[in-house]
């Protein structure tokens, strides 16, 4: 027997062994709960078997939805869903899309973030649409039960709204923003322990972040920053602005501002290509200035520590 003949041999056997390992894992990763998923959200899925991905499927058919005047069946973009998958060492990957009209996304995702899920993104798929349409990413890793628990509690506060307003309402809680704006700057300035802009009785605050994009460098003036602004009165006032952050941050400032009652209206990014990455996290919220400042104050502070 040839020696080039016995290496022949020897590389098949390796190939042979290469598949038996592969296919042994294939087989131990195909173990999605999918029981205890059905059993904790209450919903019948599909198993994927190429992709060992079990999924479960929600259409929103309690409300009808036109787009650019026409009445948009569920099907064609409007279920929400959530798929798991599992690997080798017995952890469950949860993924997954939640249709919300704009009542409904921040409780919904408070619902998320209190059950320990991920919300990762936040944004509108059309335009003219009736009622206004938002899309809430969700994602975690864990046992497939306790992710399948936290993805009924989402489902599970959207009926409860629904069931008490029927039509999806068309304003925030919270009361009234004043009609003239007089915000007073200096303790405003004392909360975020920076000088910022005034102008007609507003107020605004930006606070950069250094980052790179193709090898140069980039910060606050070409739109790395964190800002809010401030208007109406003191004791009526508004606040809106974006958070740039980091991904690892990104849990910890949406925790942050929920539990503050601040409302998060988009997540997305702004640019490609920049290191980090940053994402960007845009806000509402209505009130006395001072709360509103104390409570954007202590998201940032939240997000220092992450950072650092």
């Amino acid at each position: 027997m040839s020696r080039l003949f016995k290496l022949a041999i020897a590389i098949s056997f390796v190939g042979l062994l290469c598949q038996q390992t592969s296919a042994a894992k294939a087989e131990a990763a195909a173990s999605v709960d999918s029981a205890s998923i059905e059993q904790a959200t209450g919903l019948k899925g599909t198993f994927n078997k190429d992709e060992n991905v079990f999924k479960l499927s929600k259409p929103r058919t309690d409300v009808k939805i036109n787009v650019d005047g026409w009445q948009m069946p569920p099907f064609i973009g409007l279920t929400s869903w959530a798929g798991f998958t599992a690997n080798n060492d017995g952890q469950t990957m949860m993924m997954g899309d939640t249709v919300l009209f704009e009542d409904e996304v921040n409780p919904a995702m408070s619902a998320a973030l209190d059950a320990g899920l991920e919300v990762t993104a936040l944004h509108n798929h059309f335009f003219f649409d009736d009622p206004k349409v938002y899309f809430m990413h969700i994602g975690g890793m864990g046992e497939a039960a306790k992710l399948a628990a936290g993805v009924k509690k989402i489902f599970d506060k959207v009926a409860e709204i629904r069931a008490a307003n029927p039509s999806p309402q068309k304003t925030f809680a919270g009361g009234s923003i004043g009609v003239q704006n007089a915000i007073s700057v200096e303790p405003l300035e004392a909360i975020f322990a920076t000088k910022g802009q005034a102008k007609d009785g507003m107020f605004k605050v930006v606070i950069g972040r250094p980052a790179n994009m193709h090898g140069m460098p980039v910060n606050k003036e070409m739109g790395i920053n964190t800002w809010a602004a401030f208007a109406g009165t003191d004791d009526n006032a508004v606040v809106d602005g974006d958070f740039a952050m980091t991904e690892s941050e990104l849990q910890t400032v949406l925790k942050a501002m929920r539990k503050q009652g601040i409302n998060i209206v988009a997540i997305h990014h702004h640019m490609s290509e920049e290191q980090p990455r940053i994402l960007f996290l845009h806000y509402w919220a209505k009130g006395k200035a001072i709360a509103l400042a104390t409570a954007i104050k202590t998201a940032l502070v939240a997000q220092a520590g992450v950072a650092n």
